[in-house]
């Protein structure tokens, strides 16, 4: 199965200058559709993942 990190420790740069990073890492398990397995997603879900996979962000609580 496929999986999605919607979280990660590793601090990243976005393009506008900024680096974010999360205090734990985390993944989505979906098909090979895109579509998720689970039903939730705990915390929040980071804004280029949200952009990539919008079934994934409708999902979630929040996005940073």
């Amino acid at each position: 199965m496929p999986a999605v990190v919607i979280r990660q420790r590793k601090p990243f740069r976005r393009k506008d200058g900024v680096f974010i990073y999360f205090e734990d890492n985390a993944g989505v398990i979906v098909n090979n559709k895109g579509e998720m397995k689970g039903s939730a997603i705990t915390g929040p879900v980071a804004k280029e993942c949200a952009d990539l996979w919008p079934r994934i962000a409708s999902n979630a609580s929040s996005i940073a």
